[in-house]
């Protein structure tokens, strides 16, 4: 374990509650909030005393001042989030209070935390590897039961595991070659090559494969990027407040009343959909409209998925065919809004026309909206998202740690196919081992692991 300083942080938010946490590691912190934890009286109560895991009532002092009633959880070491000894005083909510106990802590000798550093010593310590640290900030920026269920099977350390026994093959090559290379008159190398070419080809399987569920990882985590779209007052805004269930954007009979995208996010069946409404597109000669219609189609450029929203009232536009040869090459579905009116469109006319689905739709009635939302469904959680026990990776470090994996490894393919010698395609495996160890933090410098850890909240 690191020898460091113990260190103190409010663990709680910082707005007015019902109780706060104020989370001491370090391996003073038992005798530091002794010095300022008594009885009623006034008498101090040595914890260093106490059983690891009970919870001890008594008062916070300040000399002869009461300052307020607590509750300590005490938790020695290894077994606390950092495997150290850990305090957490639970007081009266509110920032005032937590901030008077953390000042008092600070002057018997503890260093307020930085963010992220319980958690740079739970993994400095051992009790996590990085993927399982980085995967504690996911489990509390979870949006959507999906997303917190992969984060927490990280957490438990479904990437540790894959990740290390990708590393064992790798290792068990690596150490037979260079010792083969060491001692060639009692190590052979006969038929290696064929052996190493049926291992490597069956590690590069598992990265690409984990690659592959990257956008899928990223759909969990950040959302279905969800733009909608289509010629001024065909009913864009009011799709989104139908989605949302409220009344979230202006909507009015004026054209080119949205003016810059407004983004909102909704779960479907358990997944984030992050939807954008963004102005309608025309020809114009307002600037800010212009500008809203500029940041409209670089939207489409990221949209994981596209509503297209035509008003089946009225005969295709210019406006229309255009905004339908934007989307051609994007994922999404054609929405024929205001179908409580007389209609003109011919939905298979549009299906031909888009090469995409259409749903026939009312914003004023919310008639297909329940299609809508089955339709998306279909598209992402039961096309793309279908093993629930598959590995998703979410983090865009761990991808690039995998992409030089990948690249390492089709070297070594390269290598043995052009018959270099071993030792050369060694520097590869080698470099594979590595890339794989910088996503668990085997392999990653002090900065890097700093910078990782600084993104962090404050008191985790």
């Amino acid at each position: 374990m690191f020898e460091q300083e113990t260190i103190a942080a409010i663990a709680t938010s910082s707005k007015n509650g019902s109780i706060s946490v104020i989370r001491v590691s370090g391996e003073n912190s038992f005798s530091i909030v002794s010095r300022i934890f008594c009885n009623e009286k006034g008498t101090l109560i040595d914890l260093n005393e106490k059983k690891s895991h009970t919870i001890q009532y008594g008062f916070i002092f300040d000399g002869s001042k009461k300052i307020d009633e607590v509750l300590v959880l005490l938790m020695k070491a290894p077994k606390s989030y950092t495997a150290e000894d850990v305090v957490e005083i639970q007081c009266h909510g509110g920032h005032y209070i937590c901030q008077v106990i953390l000042d008092l802590l600070v002057r018997h000798g503890v260093r307020v935390a930085e963010p992220g550093e319980f958690t740079k010593r739970a993994f400095l310590n051992g009790r996590l590897d990085l993927s399982q640290a980085e995967a504690v900030m996911d489990v509390i920026q979870s949006k959507s039961e999906l997303a917190l269920s992969n984060s927490m099977s990280q957490l438990r350390g479904s990437i540790k595991n894959r990740i290390q026994k990708l590393r064992e093959v790798i290792l068990e090559d690596v150490a037979y070659l260079e010792a083969a290379l060491d001692d060639p008159e009692h190590i052979s190398l006969d038929s290696f090559d064929e052996t190493i070419e049926g291992h490597v080809r069956a590690l590069l399987k598992d990265t690409n494969h984990l690659l592959e569920n990257c956008n899928n990882g990223r759909i969990m985590k950040e959302g279905i990027q969800t733009v909608i779209v289509g010629k001024p007052n065909v009913g864009k805004s009011s799709l989104l407040n139908c989605l949302l269930r409220e009344n979230r954007a202006i909507v009015t009979n004026i054209p080119g009343t949205t003016r810059d995208t407004l983004e909102e996010d909704i779960v479907i069946e358990n997944i984030l959909l992050h939807l954008i409404d963004t102005a309608g597109i025309r020809e114009t000669e307002n600037e800010i409209e212009s500008i809203g219609i500029k940041k409209t189609k670089e939207s489409l450029e990221k949209a994981d998925f596209v509503i297209i929203v035509l008003d089946s009232s009225k005969e295709l536009s210019k406006e229309d065919y255009e905004i339908l040869d934007l989307c051609k090459n994007s994922t999404g579905v054609v929405l024929v809004n205001k179908s409580d009116l007389q209609q003109t469109l011919s939905m298979q006319e549009i299906r031909n026309l888009s090469g995409k689905d259409v749903i026939s739709f009312s914003a004023a009635k919310g008639d297909g909206l329940d299609e809508l939302e089955s339709y998306i469904k279909r598209q992402f959680i039961e096309s793309k998202i279908e093993e629930k026990d598959d590995l998703y990776i979410t983090n865009a470090r761990q991808k690039e740690a995998l992409v030089q994996t990948k690249d390492s490894l089709e070297k070594v393919l390269e290598s043995i196919e052009l018959g270099m010698p071993e030792d050369l395609y060694a520097i590869d495996l080698t470099n594979a081992y590595e890339s794989l160890g910088k996503i668990i933090g085997e392999t990653l410098e002090e900065d890097i692991i700093n910078k990782i850890f600084k993104d962090f909240c404050m008191g985790k």
